[in-house]
């Protein structure tokens, strides 16, 4: 139903997320900062239309992102499960979201690269891919034993949340 692109923004320090579809999306954002993981959402972007989710220089490469599209359902989700819930939240930590009380959902990896600031563009995989070529995406798939490397991870530095 969905694709998705992502690109340097050259501006200010802000990861951002432009919505390059027609439909209203909602948005969960996943990090981990120097205390830990965090998970926060719902922010509603309109159609066709940008919004900075955190303001200033990122603290992560690897953020994790998950919408979910209003007007004609399906979403963009990934294998990297971290904790979420229906009304409007700030969530520490990633294990037990059920035994918490809250929904487990499957967030997709964005790679910085290190860069200051970030922007992700939501499509539909009707319209136009970007025009200039993107890096192979490799989900992040979590392990139940804990600190195994996944496909396109350094050695030595796994990319699994919480772990």
């Amino acid at each position: 139903m969905v694709a998705l692109a992502s690109t340097a923004a050259p501006a200010a320090a802000d990861f951002r997320l432009c919505n390059n579809t027609g439909s209203r999306v909602g948005i969960a954002v996943g990090y981990k900062a120097a205390d830990g993981w965090t998970t926060e959402g719902w922010w509603n972007l309109a159609a066709r239309s940008c919004d900075t989710l955190l303001k200033g220089v990122l603290v992560a490469r690897f953020y994790y992102v998950y919408a979910v599209d209003y007007d004609h359902g399906g979403e963009w989700s990934g294998k990297a499960f971290m904790c979420t819930r229906e009304k409007e939240f700030t969530i520490r930590g990633i294990d037990d979201c059920l035994a918490k009380g809250y929904d487990r959902t499957g967030f997709f990896e964005v790679d910085t690269g290190e860069q200051r600031s970030w922007t992700v563009q939501l499509t539909e995989s009707s319209e136009q891919a970007p025009q200039r070529p993107l890096p192979p995406y490799t989900p992040l798939i979590p392990s139940p034993g804990g600190n195994q490397p996944f496909p396109g991870a350094p050695a030595g530095q796994p990319r699994l949340p919480g772990r």
